[in-house]
């Protein structure tokens, strides 16, 4: 698999996991199941930035960076929006489009 090119944009990133995965042998995997996983890396997140922050973590995990877990949960994320046949992109412009009709105080 060629290496994800720089700049690119979320729909590459959607692609790029995508032929990721099916090389990988997780293609297979359901929505259920990548939501599933997609929560335990929003905690090894949060466990990364209270390490970041100096905060006190359990002593019997390992803890990643930070970056890496973000970089987790945005694969996790783009798997499940692969599986539904959600532009990422696209739906952030919707999202957007609706908050932008918002106040924001």
């Amino acid at each position: 698999m060629l290496p994800l090119r720089q700049a690119s944009a979320l729909e590459d990133i959607q692609r790029y996991v995508a032929e990721m995965e099916d090389e990988r042998g997780f293609s297979s995997r359901d929505v259920l199941h990548q939501s599933l996983l997609l929560g335990e890396e929003v905690g090894e997140l949060f466990k990364a930035i209270r390490k970041h922050q100096n905060m006190r973590t359990g002593t019997t995990s390992i803890i990643g960076s930070v970056d890496e877990e973000l970089a987790d949960v945005l694969i996790y994320l783009c798997a499940i929006a692969n599986r539904l046949g959600i532009s990422l992109e696209d739906a952030l412009r919707k999202k957007e489009a609706v908050n932008e009709t918002r106040s924001w105080v």
